[in-house]
């Protein structure tokens, strides 16, 4: 049974490094073998009661009660292979040895589970066993007809197909892996490579989540120091809004690999040191040099590994995370650009702060600020998800959002990086709605220092559109499963999604550095505003004039609502435009620059010059220094805590897992980005004519909305404002006339 880490794992300030340091954990030498301070030994302390404070940790009764429920999945595994065995004709005695076994992995495998957390577990069954009927239909029907089980979704077609539901108010996802043996013994090795002989991908993809979580543990040098780090970084992620793999961020696995190779550059540091050191360290990482835990060894099975010189597609990954088992793979496939640079932004945040930490100029709690999401754009894209009842929505909204990455890559694609999107992993429900709703949102803004032309406009209509058609092949659609895309102002935001109903007021002083992104848009004017509209907005920000005695409640605002300034519609494609101005477009002067945080990613390099396991010993020797150097002042500074930070200064490629290893982030590319999509851009500084003609077309089209209560709200809020009504069409089509958003002023 794996049960929750006790507190006080740190080893005391005297600890002996000599040990660790006699063994080499990674492709590289350590930056520092250090040990910790009485101070470091504190601020441990106190992190980990940060984390218990803040619920991170199951109770006893919680860690029972999920054994319970593995050991009772587990015989019903048994019971459901030695049925298909009898079944199939086998002997008796077959009968009595069949035998099915469950694995766990990821997070409750680690160790760094938290109460309520879903458990992943693979089922590994015999050769004559399959996942594609036996698992999905038989095993499927056995456990719907259960009363344990609620909320029973097979998946397929997933990239590693899943069999999700609920067993006794427990989260489970359910994998299946058919080996090649006629019996599965109890004692099982899944860490062997013969594992994988005669399987197919998915089932390899199956097994090595387990086999990852395995090598993790064996390649880190202290196993309860990187589960508190790592239950630290992913609260820290999910409060910045950046954990979720599908969203094309990080998951569960991705954080591990960066954490685990942190603790593999600083062996005796204990918690409070690693947190510190993780946002250095990726701060300054020299994307898209990989992150290894192991070198990467071929096998004679012949499976493709992670080898960008001899993969081309692995040339197009922005954030290379590779497992440490057999074949390895990149993790972080799904990121793009866009989140790249959103998360070297947040990285960037935690750096500073865990600076001011270290000089006593703050708390660990300043590090878990959740981050202002509608506080740091001037738009948004916003997808609103509905369907007759929960069972479907459920089913259409997981469809959706595996597909808001191809939203992201198509906008990058089709503004050639001019318009960059931040994609928020989190989902906001509109309670006042009877029917089955959700709605995802997406920040807007124009690449910081482009430099742009009056009246020009990013026109993603038609991105818009061919999302909609990849959405719309979704192969269990049902009626009444629909899709709306808006482009909303900050001041659009509908209010389900703050707290109570209520707007924060935006400080004129971001303590979350957001202030830069603040003043870059207040420079900016929105043609479609009028002259006065213009004036007091740069007269009078949001948030100045709030109500001293309280926070004004707000409408619940629709997308659709016709309150405020939309944006406008271009009906008729512009002639005649060069290539250089149909590229992009903000309407907007006085610019103020941002820190480039992705300035360092898409170097060129020499594919079939690198070296997976190279040497870095004379640089690790100078970062030696830097860290003694950095331990003196810490010494010498006002009662032992302060620290310069300018002390170190790790480059990239020192502390890389690749020596030299600088791979070619060609933009826009990716798995399944094949479609194309037509840039258009008006240049007309009139767009009166424009919003009367968007509207007459809105209000002729179709919207098919399978929820007759959201149906008629958004008719007639739609009509007179014509934002955009994208609802997905039966599946005869789409109609042509149907609208799709231009944004016309990206100042945020």
């Amino acid at each position: 049974m794996v049960s929750s880490e006790g507190l006080g794992a740190s080893p005391p300030p005297a600890m002996a490094t000599t040990a660790t340091a006699a063994k080499q954990f990674g492709v590289t030498k350590p930056i520092s073998v250090l040990g910790p301070t009485e101070v470091d030994v504190q601020r441990s302390m106190e992190l980990e009661k940060f984390l218990v404070d803040a619920g991170l940790y199951e109770s006893e009764e919680e860690a029972l009660k999920r054994q319970m429920v593995l050991d009772r999945i587990g015989q019903i595994v048994k019971d459901w292979v030695k049925q298909l065995t009898r079944l199939r004709g086998y002997s008796d005695q077959m009968v009595e040895d069949a035998n099915a076994v469950i694995f766990t992995f990821g997070s409750y495998r680690l160790g760094v589970h938290g109460p309520g957390a879903d458990i992943d577990t693979l089922c590994v069954g015999p050769s004559y066993v399959n996942r594609e009927e036996d698992f999905f239909f038989i095993l499927h029907d056995i456990l719907a007809q259960m009363e344990e089980v609620t909320e029973l979704q097979p998946v397929p077609n997933a990239h590693v197909p899943v069999m999700k539901f609920k067993f006794d108010g427990i989260s489970i996802d359910l994998l299946y892996a058919s080996i090649s043996l006629l019996v599965v013994p109890d004692d099982f090795d899944i860490s062997q490579v013969s594992v994988l002989y005669d399987v197919d991908e998915p089932t390899v993809r199956s097994l090595n989540g387990c086999r990852v979580a395995d090598q993790i543990l064996k390649l880190v040098p202290n196993a309860e120091n990187f589960r508190t780090t790592l239950r630290c970084l992913k609260l820290w992620a999910k409060r910045r809004g950046v954990y979720s793999n599908v969203t094309g961020f990080l998951g569960g696995v991705n954080w591990a690999l960066l954490v685990a190779r942190v603790c593999q550059l600083y062996p005796n540091a204990v918690p409070s040191m690693l947190v510190s050191r993780f946002f250095r360290v990726y701060t300054q990482w020299h994307w898209p040099n990989p992150v290894m835990l192991c070198p990467i060894e071929e096998d004679e099975l012949g499976f493709s590994v992670w080898d960008p010189r001899k993969n081309p597609r692995d040339r197009t990954h922005h954030m290379p995370i590779i497992t440490p088992a057999y074949p390895c793979m990149n993790s972080s496939y799904n990121v793009s650009t866009s989140t790249l640079r959103v998360m070297m932004e947040q990285f960037q945040f935690g750096n500073k702060i865990c600076e001011e930490i270290e000089l006593n100029k703050a708390q660990w709690n300043a590090l878990f600020e959740p981050y202002m999401f509608f506080e740091s754009y001037k738009n948004y894209l916003q997808v609103d998800v509905i369907a007759d009842d929960a069972d479907d929505l459920r089913s259409w909204k997981g469809w959706v959002e595996s597909r808001l990455r191809q939203l992201t890559l198509m906008i990058e694609r089709d503004t050639y990086g001019k318009l960059q999107c931040h994609p928020y992993p989190h989902e906001y429900v509109d309670t006042s709605k009877q029917c089955a709703h959700t709605a995802f949102f997406m920040g807007l803004q124009r690449k910081q220092g482009e430099k742009v032309q009056e009246g020009q406009q990013f026109d993603i209509r038609g991105t818009v559109d061919e999302f909609r058609h990849s959405v719309n092949m979704y192969m269990f659609w049902k009626p009444g499963m629909e899709i709306y895309v808006s482009h909303v102002r900050r001041r659009q935001i509908p209010s389900y999604v703050f707290p109570d109903g209520y707007k924060r007021a935006r400080s004129r002083i971001s303590t979350q550095h957001q202030g830069e992104k603040a003043s870059s848009e207040d420079a900016d004017v929105c043609k479609g505003e009028s002259a006065e509209r213009d004036l007091k907005k740069k007269k009078s920000p949001v948030g100045e004039n709030v109500n001293q005695s309280g926070l004004k409640k707000r409408r619940s605002l629709s997308p659709y609502t016709c309150g405020s300034v939309s944006p406008e519609i271009v009906t008729d494609k512009p002639r005649n435009l060069s290539q250089e101005n149909s590229i992009l477009g903000l309407v907007g002067k006085g610019e103020t620059s941002e820190l480039n945080t992705t300035s360092q990613v898409g170097k060129s390099c020499d594919f079939q010059s690198i070296n997976f396991s190279a040497n870095t010993g004379s640089i690790n020797q100078e970062l030696k220094v830097a860290e003694v150097d950095e331990r003196s002042k810490l010494e010498n500074a006002e009662g032992g805590c302060a620290s310069n930070f300018s002390a170190v200064r790790v480059l990239a490629s020192e502390v890389g897992s690749c020596e030299g290893m600088q791979l070619d982030s060609t933009f826009g590319s990716s798995e399944g980005n094949n479609g194309s999509a037509e840039v258009s851009i008006d240049g007309s500084t009139n767009l009166g004519s424009s919003r009367s003609d968007s509207c007459e077309a809105d209000s002729n089209s179709p919207l098919e909305v399978g929820c007759p209560e959201f149906a008629g709200g958004l008719r007639e809020e739609l009509e007179p404002n014509a934002v955009v009504g994208l609802a997905l069409q039966p599946r005869g089509g789409m109609d042509p006339e149907v609208q799709k958003p231009v944004i016309s002023s990206m100042a945020g």
